[in-house]
């Protein structure tokens, strides 16, 4: 009896190892920010709030895309990666996989996100593997109900900045805007790391209490902090710097792209000129393919009826003339009619054939016509994505319309920061005191071109916008104007 109770013990042990092996992306080189794979939903990668796993770089933080990339299991038990029409994509054992399709994973294959930059390895590398809970739980990067309270906490963060107050001031930094600073200063800030909970809100990074009092607007500080915080704004707009020349980098490749593209479509022309003249051949080849059918059908109806009169004839002389020479006419005549039959069955094979080819080469045009298009169809739909994914105003939601960069290196319209500021002197984004402001005529540049190559209808839309922006401005400075006159 003991030892058919041993088995049951030992499947059972093996079943609880199995369930308790999970799959993750094991980021190479670190035994942290490993990312948990749930076999029961869908997993999203990306810098957005509303994903799985929250990745953000320190490079470049438009690195990754808002919904980068997603990790699914389909009906095989197989895992799959899709690009979520990313701007740098996704790389799969070093080939970048095609946007909008599945790409099956085996265990042990690589997953890059982003290209390298000056040189440099890949930021997020990693390995699909499956290994047992409780030797990678200290190597996640989070579970999913932090996961998801950081979701809901930045939701929160991005209603509370809309809710400002022009008459009042806030004295201190809440418990958001201590939260958002952890996030935003960590160590690591491409760690998919969730905001921290209640308990861990304590200021564990910051250490010392002069950070806080420049977050409460104390501008009292000694000169060594002074210069620590030049040092970090010029070193923030040199990555910014950097980051646009990258970008502007890449709006030149599709710009080209676009030319291409354009170029193609002035050669369309000529295509359809010559379809037109293969469709035009096609018909007369057809009409005289029916005309030499007519004519081997009366052919074959008088070669019919002179066969008839012949054998009539025959029947005729047959007491006349011997039965000999009677039957070498007839197969004489026999030979002849199936000669002809067989000469218009090849004319017949002959003229299929050549309307065949022509068909093929009619659908070889077409095919090379709905490509040119489907290209041209892609680069607008990249450039609209850039566009409206990340050279938006977060405060107008527009295109940037004469885009100020502020100390914190984000960027706003100017007019929009400009009547921000009458309320509140902070940085909507990051909620730091504004020191300063710039032009950035390089992200100018860049949209006015991007916007060259979009449809008539964002393009009058976006000059109405600087029309009405221009008019207001005028007519503020209009009544400064009058204000003074009337004073003096």
């Amino acid at each position: 009896m003991e030892k058919t109770e041993e088995p049951p013990s030992l499947n059972t042990e093996e079943e609880g190892s199995e369930k308790d092996r999970i799959w993750c992306l094991q980021r190479v080189g670190r035994d942290r920010d490993w990312l948990r794979l749930f076999e029961d939903s869908e997993v999203s990668v990306g810098r957005g709030l509303n994903v799985t796993h929250q990745i953000l770089s320190t490079s470049c933080p438009l690195m990754i895309s808002r919904i980068h990339c997603v990790f699914k299991k389909n009906h095989d038990g197989q895992w799959t990666v899709t690009d979520n029409k990313s701007l740098n994509g996704v790389w799969v054992n070093g080939s970048r996989i095609p946007p909008g399709s599945p790409c099956l994973l085996k265990q042990d294959d690589s997953v890059r996100l982003g290209v390298p930059l000056d040189g440099n390895p890949v930021e997020f590398d990693y390995i699909l593997v499956q290994k047992n809970f409780s030797e990678v739980k200290s190597f996640l990067s989070g579970s999913p109900s932090k996961e998801s309270g950081a979701a809901s906490f930045g939701q929160k963060l991005k209603n509370s900045k809309r809710k400002f107050d022009g008459d009042e001031a806030e004295p201190c930094p809440t418990q958001h805007s201590k939260s958002k600073l952890y996030r935003s200063s960590g160590p690591d800030k491409s760690r998919a790391q969730p905001c921290p909970s209640g308990e861990r809100r304590e200021p564990e990074k910051f250490s010392s209490k002069p950070l806080e009092e420049d977050r409460c607007g104390d501008k009292a500080g000694s000169s060594s902090s002074g210069g620590s915080d030049r040092s970090q704004q010029l070193a923030s707009v040199h990555r910014y710097n950097r980051n646009m020349m990258v970008l502007k980098g890449r709006v030149g490749h599709t710009q080209k792209l676009a030319a291409e593209l354009e170029r193609q479509q002035h050669q369309t022309p000529e295509r359809e000129r010559e379809m037109q003249d293969l469709q035009a051949q096609l018909e007369l080849l057809r009409g005289q393919l029916r005309s030499q059918q007519e004519q081997a059908l009366r052919r074959m109806e008088t070669l019919e009826k002179s066969f008839c009169e012949e054998e009539r004839r025959l029947e005729t002389e047959k007491a006349q003339q011997n039965e000999d020479g009677l039957k070498k006419q007839l197969v004489e005549a026999l030979k002849e009619h199936r000669k002809v039959i067989e000469e218009l069955k090849h004319a017949r094979e002959g003229f299929k054939e050549v309307l065949q080819a022509k068909d093929k080469e009619l659908e070889v045009t077409k095919e090379e016509k709905e490509k040119a298009k489907a290209q041209k169809e892609e680069v607008v739909t990249q450039m609209t994505e850039v566009l409206e994914s990340e050279l938006q105003c977060s405060i107008c939601s527009e295109l940037f319309i004469e885009a100020v960069t502020l100390n914190c290196a984000h960027s706003f319209c100017q007019h929009c920061i400009r009547e921000w500021r009458k309320r509140k002197d902070k940085c909507p984004m990051c909620w730091q005191t504004i020191t300063s402001q710039t032009r950035s005529l390089v992200l100018d540049n860049c949209i006015d071109r991007m916007v060259e190559n979009l449809s008539a209808d964002m393009r009058e839309r976006r000059l109405a916008l600087i029309n009405e922006r221009k008019g207001e401005r005028c007519s503020i400075i209009h009544n400064n104007i009058s204000s003074i006159s009337s004073s003096l």
